[in-house]
């Protein structure tokens, strides 16, 4: 507390108002409401307390607010190879699923799934 009291003496407070500061502050600290803002000053005191916002740095390529996805044409051609195999041995027509992942086909009555994925490392 004598910090506290030497601090408040600095800001050039008297003893009776120091007396009331630490006082009011103990109120506070037992979750007394003192000093309550209008309307308007907690308006003003949210909006303060409000970081700014930075304007999106990218552009959204369509109206349905996504960003378009890069074709892989690398992929593209590997599913397309491997259609072009799995026809010859597979009992219905194959079925690619994603251009660039997904392939199914049934072999003997059985139906499979072949995905392609390229891992980063």
């Amino acid at each position: 507390m004598s910090k506290q009291i030497e601090a408040l003496r600095k800001l050039g407070l008297t003893d009776a108002e120091i007396e009331q500061v630490l006082a009011d502050d103990k109120r506070i600290d037992k979750g007394e409401k003192l000093f309550e803002l209008s309307a308007e000053q907690e308006k003003a005191s949210k909006q303060a307390r409000q970081a700014d916002r930075k304007p999106t740095v990218y552009k959204l390529d369509n109206t349905a607010g996504k960003r378009s996805k890069k074709v892989n044409t690398d992929k593209q051609a590997i599913i397309n190879a491997i259609d072009e195999a799995l026809c010859r041995i597979a009992d219905q027509q194959t079925e690619i699923t994603n251009a660039e992942r997904e392939i199914i086909f049934h072999f003997n009555g059985v139906k499979y799934k072949v995905v392609l994925s390229a891992p980063r490392s």
